[in-house]
């Protein structure tokens, strides 16, 4: 699959600009879903470890959107 600009209003945005967006709300999610069990106690920088999971979540929406 091709990433292509898309139109919003107007304004062409690039494609991994929504990725982020979308990454980060997910991320944002997992987060919850880690403090609320108390996950983000046991690792050894908590701030360094979401930072991890979103690059990484980012990282596989990417290669999930690419392999389409």
């Amino acid at each position: 699959m091709k990433f292509i600009e898309i139109n919003l209003v107007g304004v062409y945005v690039a494609p991994i600009a929504l990725l982020i967006i979308a990454a980060w709300f997910a991320t944002l999610g997992l987060r919850r879903i880690a403090d609320r069990f108390g996950l983000l106690r046991n690792v050894w920088h908590p701030a360094l470890f979401v930072f991890a999971v979103y690059i990484t979540v980012l990282s596989s929406m990417v290669l999930i959107i690419a392999a389409r």
